[in-house]
């Protein structure tokens, strides 16, 4: 059934669809016409799913959020590599990248039930110590069972392995590394400054960083339903070391 709007509506709606895609954002007027307007709601709704995104709502903000990897405002992996990662970045550091992330957001995470983190803070230690744990526990299963996974979830694990273990961890208790420096904590720096851009997370000084409400909205939204993790969440936090469960969960990055 088709819907006829007033012009002043389809202007409306249109102008605060053209601010989302230039800022990815709309501030605090703009969010209350949404609110109450259910024609400017139900046409920009339609403008955002013709691009593969979702609206959600932060505080006082509308916010645009790419659902798919076609999405035009997807971030790309040449963005990536071009603006983050070095010029001869390779898919191994595409895939730490992604996966270290899916780590800092389960050190905040307690249980894949959670809806609020359980944690105000992480220092960028303890972030890179998570990841080692979660390197140790992939290192528990044959190749074989990882050449496996990697098809199943999309991630080549063997390759992530690979590429934390090459990086130099001789001055991992450094509070910070130089940006030329392929250590570890050089690594996860580089990984911070993207989700920091990306309003996920937000320096607080101390080499701490804490999640944004933009973060948190996304998990709960998101990261918690097995259609966007893809089982990652349970593959990874399931079980330790030892093979007890722990209460831990993160949200994953669509690659």
């Amino acid at each position: 059934m088709m819907m006829l709007y007033e012009a002043a509506t389809v202007q409306s709606a249109f102008s605060i669809f053209r601010l989302l895609t230039r800022d990815g954002k709309a501030g605090t007027e703009h969010y209350h016409t949404y609110l109450t307007d259910d024609d400017v709601r139900g046409l920009l709704d339609e403008f955002i799913r013709t691009v593969d995104c979702d609206l959600i709502t932060v505080g006082q903000e509308l916010l645009m959020i790419p659902t798919t990897g076609d999405s035009p405002f997807h971030v790309s992996n040449e963005y990536l590599r071009k603006t983050y990662l070095k010029t001869q970045a390779t898919n191994a550091d595409l895939y730490l990248l992604y996966f270290s992330t899916i780590v800092l957001l389960g050190e905040f995470y307690n249980s894949y039930t959670s809806k609020e983190p359980t944690k105000d803070f992480l220092p960028m230690a303890e972030w890179v110590q998570a990841v080692q744990q979660r390197i140790d526990a992939l290192n528990e299963h044959s190749e074989e069972d990882l050449a496996e996974l990697a098809s199943e979830f999309s991630y080549n694990w063997p390759m992530i392995i690979e590429k934390w273990n090459q990086m130099d961890d001789l001055q991992e208790q450094a509070k910070r590394q130089s940006g030329n420096t392929v250590s570890r904590l050089s690594f996860l720096d580089t990984v911070r400054r993207f989700l920091v851009d990306q309003q996920l997370i937000a320096d607080i000084g101390n080499y701490e960083v804490e999640l944004t409400e933009k973060a948190k909205t996304v998990v709960q939204r998101y990261f918690m339903d097995s259609e966007f993790n893809r089982g990652i969440l349970d593959f990874l936090y399931r079980f330790e070391n030892d093979g007890e469960e722990v209460n831990s969960n993160a949200g994953n990055l669509e690659d």
